[in-house]
């Protein structure tokens, strides 16, 4: 559930960065698609009494709309594939796909889609949106913070927190905290 979560806070801080970056938004303008090379969505569950785990999402496609009169109507898609989360620990991975996280036989996307971009600062944005994970839709917001631009390639460094317990992937709590923190790099190409 984490990794879900993760995964759509990943995308729609995506979309936040293009909207209020540096650059000049006639330059960033246009539609990107992000590019699973160059981009992560990894996530971080602690746990009580220190430790907890990390883990990423290895499949994931989405896409970037910059609306260069107003950047309130930029869009971000973000699509995430849960049955490709790793924490590097078989046991631990097998367990977050089955039906006590995630459920990735039954609910094999995660979705985010953007609803709003608002622009925090030069290089910075705040994306709210709707994320479906499991069969439940919840708003979630999410930072940007734009990376770069260079040649048709955008990046942007998202990050968010999600209560994995609204999806229903509670299971482990109080012992794991209920919070998932994301931390993504999401590198989009123009086109």
């Amino acid at each position: 559930m984490n990794a879900r979560i993760f995964g759509l806070a990943a995308f729609a801080a995506c979309l936040a960065m293009p909207a209020v970056a540096a650059v000049a938004l006639s330059d960033a303008a246009g539609s990107y698609t992000i590019s699973p090379s160059g981009s992560s969505i990894r996530f971080t569950i602690g746990k009580a009494g220190g430790g907890g785990f990390d883990g990423a999402f290895g499949r994931f496609k989405g896409t970037i709309r910059i609306d260069n009169g107003d950047v309130g109507r930029s869009k971000v898609e973000l699509t995430i594939y849960p049955e490709s989360v790793g924490t590097g620990q078989g046991r631990i991975d097998a367990f977050l796909r089955s039906d006590a996280v995630f459920d990735a036989a039954n609910n094999p996307e995660i979705q985010f889609r953007s609803t709003s971009v608002t622009r925090t600062g030069d290089t910075t944005a705040l994306v709210t949106g709707r994320l479906t994970a499991r069969g439940k839709t919840f708003p979630e917001k999410f930072t940007a913070e734009l990376g770069g631009l260079k040649g048709g390639t955008i990046k942007f460094h998202v990050t968010g927190k999600v209560l994995r317990s609204r999806y229903g992937m509670d299971v482990g709590t109080p012992l794991y905290s209920n919070i998932v923190d994301f931390d993504m790099t999401l590198m989009g190409r123009r086109g």
